[in-house]
């Protein structure tokens, strides 16, 4: 499947992997690329992903990646002035890192990770990801349906291209219980997507990046990230967005990519 001429949506796209990847699929020749994000912010990485690509292919979309309207709103605006949208990478995600149980020192008493916490976060890396994929889905097939044409064959190529972003902490870290949750559950979504979508010619899969360089990981702090990272990671570094961005258009465009792929510089938790 090439990039070049298709229309793509990638959500979390003011920054991190999202950004980077937005540039990297302009750089390839995509025709246009909804960058959504909540943050006014994709407005200026839109503007940089044009100027670097020398044409305009970004558009800023800024909103709730949550909200099912404005998420339909998204994929009608760019039917509507470019066609369907057969690149999808819902790469929007959060982190509420925890303890699932803490001991309240004042009051010797266990505390529970808090369950309206655990559900924002489900929210915004799973049920929301999902949907965004389904969208694009249910579009390509409605396509399908108008044109008269049913269960896609290989002769036809592809029709289209999803890939969730997935994380190492899927095999359990600690203090993620709600995050390591949501990338786990997006590695059965990926998979239960591709066995239905590819009827309408379209793959599903899901990349694990390791410790990125992006500001949710910066966040943690440079002495957690000196402590608990690098000395666990065989790179030594952490790993460029670049890096992850060049990864998941290797399993856009390579058909023979299927479940997930693992791009975590060598990163293994301690145990």
């Amino acid at each position: 499947m090439e990039i070049n001429y298709r229309v793509a949506v990638v959500t979390g796209a003011a920054s991190g992997i999202g950004r980077e990847v937005t540039l990297q699929l302009a750089q390839r020749g995509a025709m246009a690329v909804a960058m959504v994000d909540m943050t006014d912010a994709v407005v200026e990485a839109a503007a940089e992903a044009n100027e670097k690509a020398g044409r305009t292919v970004a558009f800023a979309f800024q909103g709730n990646a949550t909200d099912e309207a404005f998420r339909q709103s998204v994929f009608d605006r760019m039917e509507q002035d470019f066609g369907l949208a057969t690149i999808c990478i819902p790469a929007a995600g959060i982190t509420r890192d925890d303890l699932a149980l803490r001991l309240d020192k004042s009051t010797g008493k266990m505390r529970i990770y808090p369950v309206e916490t655990f559900r924002l976060v489900v929210e915004v890396n799973l049920i929301a990801p999902v949907y965004w994929a389904l969208e694009m889905v249910s579009r390509i097939a409605q396509d399908r349906v108008a044109k008269g044409l049913k269960r896609w064959v290989p002769s036809e190529h592809l029709q289209g291209a999803i890939i969730f972003i997935g994380s190492v902490s899927s095999q359990g870290n600690k203090g993620q219980i709600s995050y390591a949750s949501t990338k786990a559950g997006l590695e059965g979504a990926a998979a239960t997507v591709m066995k239905e979508a590819i009827y309408y010619g379209v793959r599903c899969g899901v990349i694990h990046p390791g410790f990125t360089d992006t500001p949710m990981v910066r966040a943690l702090g440079e002495d957690y990230i000196a402590k608990n990272i690098l000395p666990y990671t065989q790179l030594g570094r952490l790993i460029r967005p670049q890096e992850i961005a060049d990864a998941i258009c290797f399993m856009v465009t390579n058909s023979a990519v299927s479940g997930e792929l693992w791009a975590d510089a060598g990163w293994h938790a301690p145990a």
